[in-house]
Order: structure tokens, then C-alpha cells, then sequence
């Protein structure tokens, strides 16, 4: 397909609008991008059921187009799925140091560890994977070294936020650049991905 009439694809691969499995896809034309892998603990009538995971039937058949996975932070319901999602998806996988942390544990309790390749990044880095050209922003969270993402496409730009919080008064860690995402609205955004819990309810989160 000629490069004009490729479109770009945003696939919720673990849902949308609830707390766990976090998991999202980009594709374009060939290639795919992948942002968190987490899981979700099962609610109160799951009997039997340990975790749930996003449903990869989507991904297996392109597993040897996706060009890296993003993790934006360490929780489980982000990084949770790793192990499961490298058993078929060899890809490399970037995040900050104490989020790769955290999945490098995940992947040694599976008998994992040399599964993939672990590349740390920190605010402000920019990579390029195939069509996609990312940059990392700092972003606050309930666990440090949040990062949010500005994945430039040849169709625009999208801003995926990764969990945050604006709390001017964090305990660790750096707050949520608001310098970053002024100039990023400036620069345009084609596509905004945000999350952040409980934001329609009225009142303040602790730091």
C-alpha cells in the first residue's frame, strides 16, 4: 500500500475504562509499536482465576512486525503480561530503570530473564522504531519514574500520558512536565491517549 494511503491503527489491546491489563497497540503499515503489557487480579466471582490478561489473538500473527514495547511505569497492571506476551512477541522492550526493574523480576520468576533485551530510558530521550519517532516526557505517578510518550507517526502526533497524576509536591521523583505537554499541544496533537484514576472525582490526592 503506498505511503499516503497507509493508516494508522490504535488497537486497546487489554480494553479500555478499567483498572488492569493495560496494553496498547500502534500500527502502521508494517510495523507495530506495543505500550504497557499489564495484567488484572480477578474480581470476587472469578473463581479459580489467578490474573487476567489482554487478549493477544490480534498481535500473534504480526509478532514478527512489532518493533519494540513501552512501558510507561512499573505497576502490575502495566508490566504484569510481560512474561506472557515474550513467550510468542520477541521484541526489545524500553522504560525507565526502575520500571525495567520491576519487569526484569517478572521475567526471572517465569524463567525468562533472556528473553529480551531491556533498554532504559529516561525524560527527554527520543528514539526511532521503523515509522514511529518517540519521545519521553516525565509524568508523576503513585510509583516513581513515570514516563508519558509523543509518538510522532506520518499521520500526526499522538499523546499517550502512561498513568499520572499533577502533583505539585511529589515525595520522589520528578512531577509531570507541564512544559513538555504545553509544547507538545503547540505542536499539534492527532491523537490524545490520557488516564488518570478517579480524575472526575472533585477533591486532591495525597503526594
Amino acid at each position: 500500500m503506498p505511503k499516503e494511503e497507509q493508516e494508522l491503527r490504535i488497537i486497546p489491546v487489554g480494553g479500555l475504562g478499567e483498572i488492569g491489563k493495560n496494553m496498547m497497540a500502534f500500527e502502521y503499515g508494517e510495523d507495530l509499536l506495543i505500550v504497557d503489557c499489564g495484567v488484572m487480579f480477578p474480581e470476587s466471582d472469578m473463581l479459580g482465576v489467578d490474573l487476567v490478561l489482554p487478549d493477544f489473538g490480534y498481535l500473534l500473527p504480526k509478532a514478527q512486525r512489532v518493533r519494540a514495547i513501552i512501558l510507561t511505569h512499573g505497576h502490575e497492571d502495566h508490566i504484569g503480561g510481560l512474561p506472557y506476551l515474550l513467550a510468542h512477541v520477541r521484541a526489545p522492550v524500553y522504560g525507565s530503570d526502575l520500571t525495567l526493574g520491576l519487569a526484569n523480576v517478572r521475567l526471572k520468576e517465569h524463567g525468562m530473564a533472556s528473553a529480551t533485551t531491556m533498554h532504559p530510558v529516561s525524560s527527554g530521550d527520543r528514539l526511532r522504531l521503523g515509522p514511529f519517532d518517540v519521545e519521553f516526557f516525565s509524568v508523576n505517578h503513585s510509583i516513581p519514574e513515570g514516563l508519558g510518550l509523543a509518538i510522532r507517526t506520518p499521520v500526526g502526533l499522538v499523546v499517550h500520558s502512561g498513568d499520572f497524576k499533577f502533583d505539585y509536591t511529589p515525595v520522589r521523583g520528578r512531577g509531570t512536565d507541564f512544559a513538555k505537554l504545553a509544547a507538545l499541544g503547540g505542536e499539534g496533537v492527532h491523537v490524545l491517549l490520557a488516564d488518570s484514576t478517579n480524575a472526575d472525582v472533585p477533591g486532591f490526592t495525597p503526594s
